[in-house]
């Protein structure tokens, strides 16, 4: 049984949303595809600094990046 891993940012979605490829976006940020594909599925996670910059390349608010923290 796989391990539910969390979700703590919605770059799969907004790239999907904006029609952007992974390969697009991590040409714009110098990053590999690989990255980028962890990025989207949580395996890892962007810096901040490649936050903003995701967020302006996709012409979104930053916080919009985000997986918004569940209530207890």
């Amino acid at each position: 049984m796989e391990k539910e891993r969390t979700v703590y940012n919605r770059l799969k979605s907004w790239l999907a949303l904006k029609q952007v490829k992974n390969k697009a976006l991590a040409e714009h940020l110098g990053v590999s595809e690989q990255t980028v594909s962890k990025w989207c599925t949580n395996y890892s996670q962007p810096s901040i600094p490649d936050l903003f910059h995701i967020a302006e390349y996709l012409n979104i608010d930053v916080a919009e990046l985000l997986e918004p923290m569940k209530k207890k």
